[in-house]
């Protein structure tokens, strides 16, 4: 499936999280929560620089959710990432039951541009949506924008521009 206009809309959004997390000191991944109706519920960035690694916006959207959203309302949700979802805020989403997620980029493709600059894998197995919650409905990555959000990682790890 192709993303529509307004699933770009809110992936921008999410780069924007990202940014404003990276410009903090923080990782660069964000999210928005948008209910059925296509309101926004829930944006937020990353917040483990203070050493919690569950600061996921992914993760925290789907606690907003389970407080404050019904079953039904819940699965009419969209994800918005620009990231796609590790396998906590994947398992997360799927016990919430939480509905479509779209991402800018994939696991793929930041693995791939993390090994490529030498940065240490996590201690965490980096495996996709699909991989931890098969049922969930995933469309992504958007290519419109891999580069910035690759530009948003480079500049975390402190990889010299060019590569």
């Amino acid at each position: 499936m192709s993303l529509s206009a307004t699933d770009l809309t809110h992936l921008r959004r999410c780069v924007e999280l990202a940014r404003e997390g990276l410009e903090a000191g923080d990782e660069p991944f964000g999210s928005v929560l948008v209910d059925g109706s296509g309101e926004v519920r829930f944006a937020d960035r990353n917040r483990v620089q203070d050493g919690d690694q569950t600061r996921h916006p992914e993760f925290d959207a789907a606690k907003w959710a389970a407080l404050n959203l019904a079953p039904d309302e819940r699965g009419a949700c969209t994800v918005y990432t620009s990231g796609e979802h590790c396998a906590m805020c994947s398992a997360a989403h799927a016990w919430v039951g939480l509905g479509r997620i779209v991402y800018a980029v994939s696991t793929e493709q930041l693995v791939g541009w993390l090994r490529g600059w030498g940065v240490p894998a996590g201690p965490v197995n980096a495996l996709s949506i699909g991989d931890v919650a098969p049922g969930l409905p995933v469309d992504g990555p958007a290519p419109e924008l891999e580069q910035e959000v690759r530009e948003l990682h480079r500049r975390l790890h402190g990889i010299p521009e060019g590569q």
